[in-house]
């Protein structure tokens, strides 16, 4: 195990044992829910940097992969959604990590009536080769997890989520990203790597690292500021801007023109028809916007049409989209 990866650990073995409130992300729940109530510690080891937990991707009782489990808020989240037996499953490679969250899953358990333990599976495992069987996940999640990785780790992590999921299954993440130069003498800082601040690399590189290993179609559902590493405070001579991104990558066939990416980009027909259609499969109604990916929001700017609008990425992707 490379020693960066062996610091994380540590790092938070002892965040396990001493919870440390706002240890390296938010310490608020996004999602409050009727009939939900989450222990006060789960909120104290909420060790990620968004949600990956969305009504929209756990319909049809899905079976949920969640790795790097923290608190267990996200467990607690998921299993809202699925109510039944070993419907979640949670690995994290850290014993005193997972022992924990059996416990606040336990006091989850008396603090909610709807609740009951055994619809969380936990399992010591590491993401780099995850203790779960072929196409056997519906919606697998980390959240500010792989950011740690290097490149060669993430691309092997990336593999294993897509190895699990079944057929256009989901992969739900959150991690910091930053388009900012990132000096290489943080990006060797192991702690700072582990602290989920050094391993931020562009939005666009870590969209090319999913779309590498086979997802083929990614959305950016959301884009926050998260940190600031400036001058005297980090060893960096520029101000370092480092924002959190909401993904979600789908193992659908990889189309033969590329990967369909979604970045709030929309298109929005005004011309003199109810309506135009491109030929391709995508009727833009008059004056009604459509999300497009990437790809199609290209094609269509490429018609140099004066009728057709195609916004700037939004970096805001909820459904309905062209593809």
């Amino acid at each position: 195990m490379p020693n960066y990866l062996e610091a994380a650990r540590q790092v938070y073995d002892e965040a396990a044992a001493n919870p440390q409130q706002g240890l390296c992300c938010t310490t608020t729940p996004v999602w409050q829910l009727p009939e939900l109530k989450v222990p006060s510690k789960m909120l104290e080891m909420n060790y990620g940097c968004g949600s990956t937990v969305n009504p929209r991707d756990l319909s049809n009782n899905p079976t949920v992969l969640y790795v790097g489990v923290g608190g267990g808020m996200e467990l607690l989240q998921f299993s809202y959604f699925c109510r039944r037996p070993g419907a979640v499953i949670g690995v994290d490679p850290v014993a005193r990590m997972l022992a924990v969250c059996a416990e606040n899953l336990q006091e989850a358990e008396r603090q909610n009536q709807w609740f009951s333990s055994d619809f969380v599976t936990l399992k010591e495992g590491d993401a780099l080769s995850l203790p779960v069987a072929d196409a056997s996940i519906d919606v697998a999640a980390q959240n500010c997890l792989f950011n740690i990785f290097k490149a060669e780790e993430l691309k092997i992590a990336l593999s294993e989520m897509y190895r699990v999921l079944k057929p256009h299954g989901r992969l739900v993440l959150s991690d910091p990203v930053s388009d900012s130069f990132m000096p290489e003498s943080l990006q060797q800082d192991d702690r700072l790597r582990a602290l989920c601040l050094s391993g931020a690399m562009p939005l666009q590189q870590y969209i090319d690292f999913m779309t590498s290993v086979g997802f083929g179609t990614v959305e950016v559902r959301a884009k926050r500021p998260y940190r600031v590493l400036a001058p005297g405070q980090y060893d960096t001579e520029e101000l370092v801007f480092i924002e959190s991104v909401e993904i979600c990558a789908i193992k659908d066939p990889m189309p033969e023109d590329g990967p369909c990416v979604f970045t709030g980009k929309h298109a929005i027909y005004y011309g003199t028809e109810n309506f135009f259609d491109d030929g391709k499969g995508h009727t833009l109604l008059h004056n009604q916007p459509l999300a497009v990916c990437d790809k199609t929001a290209g094609a269509l700017q490429a018609l140099g049409r004066n009728d057709i609008y195609v916004t700037e990425s939004t970096y805001f992707y909820d459904g309905g989209g062209c593809c």
